[in-house]
């Protein structure tokens, strides 16, 4: 068993990790960086140590500080939350060759998944729906033209290394490919040090939706149903929920039962998500997330169970809690994410929060780590909390959020909030007529006002 846990991350991940933690017993271990000091999570843990500078690349992305962290506590695990170092399977068999366990899948697995390309013909192969186009590597315009005229235009041309909608450019003829090749190569190359793109059918109007899966390394997996996160804006969600508006009894299981199988046959060990793009009732892979989401709260929400415990269940060696069939969906759940930014520009709004009070009552449930007199470092994402709602359904689920909201009061900075108000008075939100397109869309228009 799992004696310590070191949290390789910061924010509310972090502390939701530390929460699970303390839970199960286990000794907790956080590491931070200068600007950190004062973060709940260092408040709360048993041990803490400071890993450098307030530069990610100094500090949360220092693995040879992450690991002698480790060394110096000793910690027998590592929980890396979601972002940094979650998705590097560097770190992973680093780790592995110190003894420590990574909390999450294989390096192997965070490989095949980590780059477009090799995971699009992974998921293929396990008989999960792709988006039609390239196999691999586009080298030539001529190629890509090739493509392009045989799926059809418009087509999309996707970073093979990438993520958060850099390296991704949209051809809608011949004419605009070759300079959507070349501007998307040198974002790519710029983002990720790595030029290579593919290319795809562009659907039009989809609904993005994920399902979460947990699989057991030995050939054991299950889903925990699917997450509708459309509403974004520049690639980035701001809202999810579970279940998706879009969907049926019989489409959630179908798509469900894929994934799971799927990770049966890959022997996948840990958490992690297979997205879709959906569109005219046909799923579409993008992409698979080989660690914890964001939004895993509205996951936990609808079915009862605690995806962190789950995740250091795996890992110690104790298999699933839960079989397919024990799995029960109830109700609906509605996940906001609270940024520091302002609500019209999103500029990012680093500063002291000078009063600080959170909603509560049934359903309702706050993932954040800061606290009246926090300062906000201007370093970091600019998430500082969650605030998730469930109900019996999403009517209900809905008015919950509307409460929540109007009791949620973050002064000092300038948060998201209003733009969730502004969300919850709009017909197409409460019908749940939406899709990746809406959310830039309703802003742009509220700006030209």
């Amino acid at each position: 068993m799992i004696s310590k846990i070191l949290i390789a991350n910061r924010g509310e991940i972090a502390l939701r990790v530390l929460r699970a933690c303390k839970e199960l017993g286990i000794a907790t271990v956080a590491v931070h960086s200068t600007a950190d000091a004062n973060a709940m999570h260092v408040r709360l843990a048993d041990e803490s140590v400071c890993i450098g500078p307030p530069p990610s690349r100094d500090s949360y992305l220092n693995i040879h500080q992450i690991v002698a962290a480790c060394e110096i506590t000793g910690a027998d695990a590592v929980h890396p939350g979601y972002g940094f170092l979650s998705e590097n399977a560097k770190f992973a068999d680093i780790l592995d060759a110190h003894g420590i366990t990574f909390i999450g899948p294989t390096a192997d697995h965070i490989r095949i998944m980590g780059d477009k390309i090799t995971a699009k013909k992974t998921a293929e192969a396990l008989g999960i729906p792709v988006v039609p186009g390239s196999v691999g590597e586009i080298r030539t315009d001529e190629e890509a033209v090739e493509i392009a005229t045989k799926i059809g235009f418009p087509v999309i041309i996707k970073a093979t290394a990438g993520g958060g909608g850099r390296g991704m450019k949209v051809a809608n003829n011949v004419g605009e490919l070759s300079i959507a090749l070349s501007t998307a190569r040198s974002e790519a190359g710029a983002a990720f040090g790595n030029e290579a793109v593919y290319i795809e059918k562009y659907l039009a109007h989809p609904r993005h939706i994920e399902v979460q899966v947990m699989g057991d390394g030995e050939g054991n997996a299950v889903h925990l149903g699917e997450r509708d996160c459309s509403l974004q804006r520049r690639h980035q969600k701001v809202w999810e929920e579970a279940n998706s508006p879009s969907l049926n009894v019989s489409q959630r299981s179908e798509i469900g039962e894929i994934c799971a199988a799927a990770m049966r046959k890959l022997k996948y060990r840990g958490a992690g998500t297979v997205e879709f793009l959906y569109e005219d009732g046909n799923f579409y892979f993008i992409e698979m997330n080989t660690r914890l989401q964001v939004e895993h709260p509205v996951t936990e929400a609808i079915t009862g169970i605690d995806l962190v415990n789950e995740q250091i269940r795996i890992a110690s060696g104790g298999g699933l809690s839960v079989t397919q069939d024990e799995i029960r969906f109830s109700g609906h759940a509605i996940e906001c994410r609270i940024n520091a930014e302002d609500p019209s520009t999103f500029v990012p709004s680093p500063g002291t929060i000078t009063h600080y009070h959170t909603p509560g009552g049934l359903g309702v449930r706050v993932d954040s780590g800061v606290y009246q007199g926090y300062k906000i470092p201007p370093y970091y994402d600019s998430l500082i909390g969650k605030l998730i709602v469930h109900g019996r359904t999403r009517v209900e689920c809905m008015m919950r959020l509307r409460r929540a909201l109007d009791e949620f009061v973050v002064d000092g900075i300038s948060t998201t909030l209003p733009l969730f108000r502004d969300l919850l008075a709009n017909p197409d939100i409460a019908n749940g007529d939406y899709d990746i397109h809406w959310l830039e869309k309703f802003l742009a228009d509220k700006a030209g006002k």
